[in-house]
Order: C-alpha cells, then structure tokens, then sequence
C-alpha cells in the first residue's frame, strides 16, 4: 500500500501524501532499524543464522530477538551500512530529525571502550546525515536492569558530549522491577549537562511509572507513556506542563501494552490535550517504519490530517534540534495543511 491508496481526502477530495509531511523520529533504536534484507545478507557474509525478528511473545522475548541483532554490527563496515541506511530510510519517510537511540557499551570491545564506540557512533551518523539531508541528535540510553553504577558512568559519558552529538539520555529494558526513582542520580548529571531527560515510561507498568519520571527524573520526554490514560490526574498534569509522549502504537499491540491497535489511547490522550509524537521504537521487530505508523494512526486509529501535522510538529518543536530544522519543518507542515 502506498502512503495515499488508503488516506482520508483533504479538503477539494485530494489526499495528503503523508511522506510529503515533515517528521521527526524521535522514538527508534538504532540496532532495530536495521532493513531485514540487510540483516539477511551481514548473517551469509559471516556465516551466521539470521536471528528470529518475528513470532516472539512478551517483552522477555523481545528482549532476547534484539539482542541477537548485535551480532553482525561488531563489524565496523556493518555498523557504518547501518547508520547509512537508517538516514537513508528516514529521508524516504519524510523525516527531518531522528533521535536515535543508541548505547555505547554494545560497541566498547570492537573501538576500545564506550568513550571511543561513542566518538565512532558520532562519526557514523554525522555521515548519514550530511548523505541524506536528515537532521540528527543520538539519545545515550541507560539500560535500567544494570546496576547503578553503570547508569552513572553511562550519563557521565553522555554528558562529555551534550552539544556535540549526543542530545539526550534514555532509560530503555524491562520497567518492571526497575523503576525510574532509582535512576534519580544518572539524570541529574543529563539535565545538569543540558541533555533532555527521555526516559522509557508507562509502557510495561502502569501511570506510577510515568509520574516518577516526570516528577523524579525531570522528563522532557516520556518514550511510550501511554498507561497514563489510566489517571485522569496524570493526563491533565501533561497536558498542562506539556511533557509529550513519544507513542509507537505497533510496538504497543505487539508487546501486548494495549490488546488491538483499534483501543490504542492516542487518540484519546490528544483529545485531553496530551502532545504526542509518533514513532516505529523497533522497525526489524514490529514491522512498520514510520511513515507506515502515521498511516496506521489516519486510517486504524482515525487521527485527522491536523492531528497528524500537530504530532508531526510535537515530534520536532519538543526536542533540541535547530532552531533552522524547527523554522523550515513548522512552514513546511504549515504547508502540508494549507
């Protein structure tokens, strides 16, 4: 299906392409957006069995399918394909700035410790960006079931490089057992550097999670969020300070956050007044890329082309790219509508 073979018309009867609508990405891992013919050919080039990317059941398996995707990017050359290739996808998706999540210690052994992956991560995507005309920053993510000391040394690194590649800090793995309070310290040292604090919240435990992280981890951000539609109170409190939700609505079914796309809150979180961006979190995994995800939101979910514009806009002003990307994305959205 293409991006209009489905769409509701625009006024006149003609259809918005949403390729054609500036977008950020703000929600997506980096190893996950790997095109499955790439993980394909990497596997026959070194002799491995491609990992199942599909079939899992619950957050656990998940888990364990992401992790087999390492695997081949402990190749340089792989790694840099990869980044290539994101942004390349991106651009085609009608994306502007992507925020990729990436974590460093999954690199430390092949470049010589997490300072080096880092700087080499850096590397790779500043070559993409300049390739494909997408804007970028890269979310350092903390993975909440490690111990405390290595979130520290995890912001600490990403701190070293707020302003040059790195915009923010992530909190990303299993929330249960693992709640935002413990992580208090870590994202200090974010916030105190001018990193975005962007932790995963509200996805496997409820909106208790979410109030941590805005209250405990001063959340700019809030990646899935969608259980705060379980308090009423909660909503209104991120309409009202305007902390927007970084949705993946695919992800969500697959991970069994809601039980069909059909009840998935989005729509019901807009109409309280709640900014949200849409994102695709782990594309190899759960199918859709983005722009595949917004057409899942106009023809499932029945979000209007101005709610479209209006999560496209959240998905850019809410973030620390250029004020150049923020000034061209808001004409062109503008004009998407118009």
């Amino acid at each position: 299906m293409t991006s209009t073979e489905t769409a509701r018309p625009a006024l006149g009867g003609a259809v918005r392409d949403l390729a054609l609508l500036p977008k950020g990405h703000l929600h997506l891992h980096l190893e996950a957006a790997m095109r499955p013919g790439t993980l394909t050919e990497m596997c026959a080039a070194l002799g491995l069995e491609p990992p199942r990317t599909s079939g899992f059941s619950g957050f656990t398996e998940f888990g364990e399918c992401y992790q087999a995707l390492l695997a081949v990017l402990q190749v340089p050359a792989n790694l840099a394909r990869l980044f290539d290739e994101v942004f390349e996808d991106q651009a085609a998706d009608g994306v502007v700035y992507v925020e990729l999540g990436i974590t460093p210690t999954f690199y430390a052994e092949v470049y010589g410790g997490a300072g080096a992956a880092l700087e080499q991560l850096i590397a790779y995507a500043d070559a993409g960006s300049r390739a494909h005309g997408v804007a970028y920053g890269l979310m350092s993510t903390v993975d909440r079931t490690e111990s405390i000391e290595e979130s520290i040394e995890v912001a600490t690194l990403a701190a070293a490089y707020a302003g040059r590649g790195v915009v923010s800090l992530g909190l990303a793995n299993d929330e249960r057992g693992y709640p935002c309070r413990d992580f208090v310290d870590a994202f200090a040292i974010a916030k105190a550097a001018g990193l975005q604090s962007a932790p995963h919240a509200g996805e496997l435990e409820g909106p208790e999670s979410v109030q941590e992280a805005v209250d405990l981890l001063g959340a700019d951000r809030v990646l899935h969020g969608v259980r705060a539609i379980e308090d009423d109170a909660l909503v209104a409190e991120l309409a009202a300070r305007g902390i927007p939700l970084d949705v993946c609505p695919t992800s969500n079914v697959l991970l069994d956050v809601v039980e069909v796309l059909e009840q998935h809150p989005l729509p019901a979180l807009l109409a309280a007044g709640v900014r949200c961006s849409i994102n695709a979190d782990d594309p190899i995994l759960f199918g859709p890329n983005i722009l595949a995800e917004y057409q899942v939101c106009r023809d499932v979910l029945g979000l209007t082309d101005e709610q479209l514009a209006a999560c496209a806009w959240t998905s850019i002003e809410t973030t620390l790219a250029s004020e150049a990307v923020k000034t061209a994305a808001k004409r062109r959205i503008d004009a998407w509508l118009s």
